[in-house]
């Protein structure tokens, strides 16, 4: 098999019919966390079971993000030309969210698969796989991916930061062009088996098998588009921020160091080999800006982790 060219994205013609309300969805996707509201507060977690509450709040940024395009009509829809239309869940098939008609639930403008990624998860990076073929999706669905965390880091409501989008069917063919070229330099099957060609339409029911699956993955890896490279930016920038003064990148850091050992003196071992990495990640950060941005010294930040492990241990 001779290696794959790099997938081109097409976009939805301007000349379609439905071009402006998608386009504003396009940009209203990225002001959905200055929207975002919940009741939710989360007391009492150990900080070595931080891991633990990604799964439990995904479906809960998922229903909100829904509800939150719905609230937003009167931008995406401000000639109330789609009445009859609104953003709607759907279960155990692709996409997680149609715009579609109330009338008629066959009339479907485009899809969002929706995915959320707590950023403080031990992988530091999003672990979920997306397997839909390209086929399936239509060339106005998107994929977008919702980070998050909580409002204190360990207590708190979830806050959302700024989402990853991009074309459904693009993020497919760059998942099958990463998987194919890749295995072949390992000199690995890179094989793929994709639907049957009945199946393979935008939109399919939930009784119609609409995944691509890799032929050897014994890792069960297949799938997993933030290995493929397609995520690096977006996760480098997530990282990059600061949360209550201290980098995302070095919280994660943090979690990971006390998850991962067992005594109180590895612990203790892990904290000053991480203090010292903040320390110098700091230092250089601030000779490139030549000021300092952040809201305590070197030392007090550090010392921040130490606190948050004391109290919790």
């Amino acid at each position: 098999m001779p290696m794959l060219d790099v997938p081109i994205k097409i976009e939805p013609d301007p000349e379609w019919p439905h071009f402006k309300v998608w386009e504003r969805i396009d940009d209203i996707i990225y002001s959905i966390p200055a929207y975002f509201e919940t009741e939710l507060l989360i007391k009492g977690i150990n900080v070595t079971e931080i891991f633990s509450v990604g799964g439990a709040f995904a479906s809960v940024v998922e229903n909100q993000v829904v509800d939150i395009l719905n609230n937003l009509r009167n931008i995406w829809d401000p000639e109330s030309e789609y009445a009859d239309y609104a953003f709607v869940r759907q279960s155990q098939t692709f996409p997680d969210v149609l715009l579609r008609s109330l009338r008629d639930e066959n009339e479907i403008l485009f899809g969002i698969e929706l995915k959320s990624w707590y950023v403080l998860s031990k992988e530091g990076e999003p672990s979920f796989r997306y397997q839909v073929t390209p086929d399936a999706c239509a060339t106005a669905d998107f994929i977008v991916i919702i980070p998050w965390l909580l409002s204190e880091v360990i207590s708190g409501t979830p806050k959302l930061l700024i989402p990853y989008k991009e074309s459904a069917r693009f993020a497919a063919e760059y998942r099958n062009y990463y998987w194919q070229n890749s295995r072949q330099e390992r000199d690995e099957n890179p094989n793929i088996q994709t639907p049957p060609e009945e199946y393979r339409h935008p939109y399919p029911s939930s009784k119609q098998e609409s995944s691509d699956k890799a032929v050897a993955d014994k890792g069960g890896n297949f799938g997993r588009i933030a290995r493929a490279g397609i995520l690096d930016t977006f996760v480098n920038k997530i990282k990059s921020l600061d949360y209550l003064g201290i980098k995302i990148i070095h919280w994660i850091m943090f979690f990971k160091a006390i998850s991962e050992t067992s005594t109180d003196e590895q612990i203790g071992r892990r904290l000053q080999t991480l203090k010292s990495q903040i320390q110098a990640d700091m230092s250089e950060s601030e000779k490139d800006r030549r000021s300092f941005e952040y809201k305590e010294s070197f030392s007090d930040l550090v010392q921040q982790l130490e606190d948050l492990w004391q109290k919790s241990s």
